[in-house]
């Protein structure tokens, strides 16, 4: 971890010599001075990392020369970082000395003494220079002493010099048709799946709403069980969900969670049945923001009504506390129609107390042939999943490390995502088996995870523990995650590869290591979701702790906390916290990265005293309010606010905002925003964008959705925004659109060679979507096109055609299209469509879709038809051979050949 932390520091230094040359003056021979130093201390990082893994006492001492470094380099870059707030509170005076300095070449040689004179009195450089003075001295303390613990560089590490982190990286193959459970950790879970899934199918036996149980400790694969059954019986349950609760859970945040889900899913009811329309009444007019009005009572009995009548099934993963069903049972109601909840917990009380009738399900350790298995599926996981084969040379150790994690799945696992990164070799295998301190007792597990994050590459450890700054059991978005590591600097910059490329090599890697899960995939086979299983979750945050990289506040600390240094701050605060401003006072001015979950605020907060944050992430907040001194984060590069009750004042400052790369949140119309060229990502949530002016250059831009259609109108086809970067892009419109608007945006999507993804959507269901826009493959620069959203009406007599299509689509939506012919056996004919959901009126020239034989969809694996007047749809045989997911109207007929029956209830 030292290793990552004065490598990133190196790169600042050299960022500051070669981006402010001009204003450093005498203080530049120190800065270079220190970078040397740290490119040198570098060679010994390896040696010192081996001593200190021997766990003898030379190995304290060792580690406590490398916090000593890291303390040093953490200094260095608050240096460095308080430098450049003095240059920006001094604005127009550092202007001034960097325009003269730009053209000195036209002064005569007394101007440029003048001018070395001004340079000596830019603010903040007397600070700087004695700053690092006093770090050198430190510095060149902590290098002498590295003789008295014998550290020294190890061969591999000469003439290292100052190279990037990583050179060569590759992207590991791609799980393009990912399922909900990993396949590959399912061994040894058939007898108790086909179990518990009898148990919650038996309703004419147990006709009562019981409670079943999974029972075990942590790493056992309670979770996998539970989804492996949800996943094979959510289909025969009229409302289903499956929700993680976790240690620190907050009563209504739960109750609001499987309350949108039941309403969601009420909403896709159709019949004639009283009851269900009595449902659909209820859920009608149902507001996202309905349970924010409500307490726990209201929330209880809203939940109770909306249940009542029907066969539901909910799963509770990670239940810690009795309690919770004393707080819980009264919204699931019983209507003696075998209803069903389900839950996974470590502790047996949980089990006992919620219903004493069923004995709770219990996994078993796997015996020494399942354990060979499961290591062996993750250590060889490149290899096809029915042809795994160890080499006959690796046959014995496979079985001496296998057996070393005791049957333990979790251990299992990580092992074999540790193997999975090494040459299938008896030299590479043996070398993990002899690392290993296997003789404590007990800590079969935690020796195995230990050893996971050992056995990392620098480069990796900063991300991984990175992840506890997310709550326990989060399902973390992989977009929001990848865009936070790059505005850390953990993402090293590449002339072949985009920081955002290597951003989801490094998170594929950790998936490989087995140190994240996924929960979902884009259609490309990206990562969409992660998670952390808690044991791991809790090894980073013990990893962050060590290191102080970030610090989780629950509670409101006791006592003052006002020196504390923090580097990064996660607030998770429980329900004991009215207010969570009171946290402030207890963040340290240091602070790289604030992430708050849960927002509840009584008054608006400052963020003025934290003028070194790179990273700030709000997520939630129950009443209006306002975070003043935003717009004088100068070094903040990522900026997310999720949140529909914040809003940007309208004098806010955009343009001081000099350094910010993502912004996510409620974007309208901001002055000045279009004015910073390091915007990578634009994503407005809850709102659209005005967009940015006709001038405006953002060369960098790669994600900007969505904007709306009135910025159009001042564009023109000789002057358009420069947006040549631009991967992902959504336009709204938002008024009736003319021929030349069109022809704006026909000149703009010209302009974009990169282009994955494309939204256009008609916010009113009434504007026409022209040929030349639902054909994109007829303008240029369209062969990288991947994803494709048209939500609007088709003009008159226009037909889908295949061959008009980008070649290598992957995703297709199509809603309101008012399409006169069956769109299917055009569609069927599109060779990469993994995605294609279907919605609104997208086809009102009859009650039946068709997909004929010999027009086979031959790669498509999702297929959602929300389709509102269809009453029929019929697929011949041998169409969609590799269809997995079905979603449907309940209102719409069937008909499917025998290979697909069994997706029929899949709904």
């Amino acid at each position: 971890m030292a290793e990552a932390i004065v490598s990133f520091v190196v790169e600042k230094l050299g960022d500051l010599i070669i981006k402010e040359a001009g204003l450093l003056g005498g203080v530049k021979s120190q800065v270079e001075g220190m970078r040397t130093e740290l490119i040198n201390i570098r060679f010994y990082l390896a040696s010192a990392d081996s001593k200190r893994r021997k766990g003898d006492a030379e190995s304290e001492r060792v580690e406590n020369w490398l916090n000593q470094l890291r303390d040093v380099a953490y200094r260095i870059e608050d240096a460095i970082d308080i430098f450049h707030v003095e240059l920006e509170d001094n604005h127009p005076q550092v202007e001034y000395i960097r325009s003269q300095q730009k053209n000195c070449c036209y002064y005569f040689l007394g101007k440029l003494k003048n001018l070395c004179h001004k340079s000596m009195k830019v603010p903040g450089l007397h600070n700087l220079g004695t700053e690092l003075a006093n770090i050198q001295k430190e510095l060149d303390e902590i290098f002498k002493s590295k003789d008295k613990y014998g550290i020294s560089p190890l061969p591999d590490q000469a003439g290292r010099g100052s190279e990037p982190i990583i050179d060569n990286v590759v992207l590991p193959k791609r799980r393009v048709a990912y399922q909900d459970v990993d396949e590959t950790e399912t061994v040894g879970l058939d007898a108790d799946r086909d179990k518990i899934r009898k148990l919650l199918l038996s309703s004419e036996e147990i006709p009562r709403r019981a409670v079943i149980t999974i029972v075990g400790i942590g790493g056992l694969g309670k979770t996998t069980l539970a989804r492996m059954v949800y996943k094979s019986v959510k289909a025969d349950f009229e409302c289903h969900t499956m929700l993680s609760v976790s240690k620190q859970f907050s009563l209504i945040d739960l109750l609001t969670k499987i309350l949108r889900e039941v309403v969601d899913q009420i909403k896709k009811l159709k019949g004639t049945d009283p009851e269900k329309q009595k449902k659909l009444e209820l859920v009608s007019n149902f507001d996202g923001n309905e349970p924010k009005k409500q307490d726990e009572g209201g929330l209880i009995s809203m939940l109770k009504e909306l249940l009542s009548g029907m066969r539901y099934l909910i799963i509770l993963d990670d239940v810690w506390e009795v309690k919770l069903w004393d707080q819980l049972k009264y919204a699931f109601p019983d209507d003696k129609n075998g209803s069903r909840v389900m839950m996974t917990s470590r502790n047996i009380d949980v089990a006992k107390y919620a219903d004493s009738r069923m004995e709770p399900v219990e996994p078993k350790l796997l015996d020494d042939e399942e354990s060979r298995e499961l290591l062996l599926k993750k250590a060889l996981q490149n290899q096809e999943l029915n042809e795994v084969e160890c080499p006959s040379d690796l046959h014995e150790l496979a079985n001496e490390l296998s057996k070393k994690c005791k049957g333990l799945p979790l251990a299992l696992i990580v092992l074999g995502g540790i193997l999975s990164t090494r040459d299938q070799t008896h030299h590479d295998w043996k070398k993990v088996l002899d690392t290993m301190d296997w003789h404590q007792e007990g800590k079969d597990c935690i020796n195995v995870l230990a050893m996971s994050y050992e056995d990392m590459p620098d480069y990796l450890k900063p991300c991984f523990i990175y992840l506890s700054s997310f709550p326990e059991d989060y399902e973390i978005s992989a977009r929001i995650l990848m865009n936070m590591w790059i505005a850390e600097g953990f993402i090293p910059e590449q002339q072949k590869k985009t920081m955002e490329e290597i951003a989801e090599i490094f998170l594929e890697q950790l998936y490989q290591r087995s140190m994240v899960q996924v929960s979902s995939r884009y259609s490309n086979g990206s990562i969409k979701y992660c998670r952390v299983h808690d044991l791991l979750h809790d090894l980073a945050m013990h990893e962050a702790r060590k290191v102080n990289f970030v610090t989780v506040f629950q509670k409101l600390p006791q006592g003052s906390h006002a020196d504390r240094v923090t580097r990064r701050v996660s607030i998770q605060a429980d329900e004991s916290v009215d207010d969570c401003s009171e946290f402030i006072k207890y963040i340290g001015p240091n602070t790289r990265s604030l992430l708050w979950f849960d927002l509840n605020l009584r008054d608006s907060i400052s963020v003025i005293d934290f003028r070194l944050l790179r990273v700030l992430q709000i997520k939630g907040g129950t009443n209006d309010y306002e975070l003043r001194g935003l717009d004088g984060l100068i070094h903040l590069k990522y900026l997310g606010i999720d949140s529909t009750e914040f809003e940007f004042p309208s004098d806010f400052r955009w343009d001081r905002l000099k350094n910010l790369e993502t912004l996510i949140g409620p974007v309208e119309e901001q002055k000045g925003l279009w004015s910073i060229r390091t915007l990578r990502h634009v994503i407005s949530k809850y709102t659209w964008i005005y967009g940015p002016q006709a001038s405006a250059n953002l060369r960098n831009l790669q994600t900007l959705t969505p904007i709306s259609s009135s910025c159009l109108k001042v564009w023109h086809k000789n002057q358009l925004p420069l947006l040549n970067n631009l991967r992902k892009f959504g336009l709204y419109i938002t008024h009736e659109i003319e021929g030349v608007e069109w022809e704006m945006v026909g000149y703009l999507l010209a302009t974009l060679p990169y282009l994955l993804s494309l939204k256009i959507d008609s916010l009113l269901r009434k504007y026409k979507i022209p040929k030349e826009i639902a054909y994109p493959r007829g303008l240029p620069n369209y062969q990288n096109l991947e994803s494709l959203f048209l939500d609007g009406i088709w003009p008159d007599n226009v037909t889908v055609e295949a061959s008009l299509f980008p070649p290598h689509l992957i995703k297709l939506l199509l809603c309101d299209s008012r399409l006169a012919v069956d769109p299917m056996p055009e569609l069927g004919k599109l060779k990469s469509l993994r995605k294609l959901k279907l919605g609104g009126e997208v086809y009102v020239g009859g009650k039946e879709m068709f997909c004929p034989a010999g027009f086979p969809f031959p790669a498509l694996q999702t297929l959602d038809l929300y389709c509102r007047d269809i009453e029929y749809f019929t697929v011949m045989e041998g169409v969609m051979p590799k269809l997995k997911n079905l979603n449907y109207r309940s209102s719409i007929k069937l008909n499917l050949p025998p290979e697909l029956k069994h997706l029929q209830r899949n709904n």
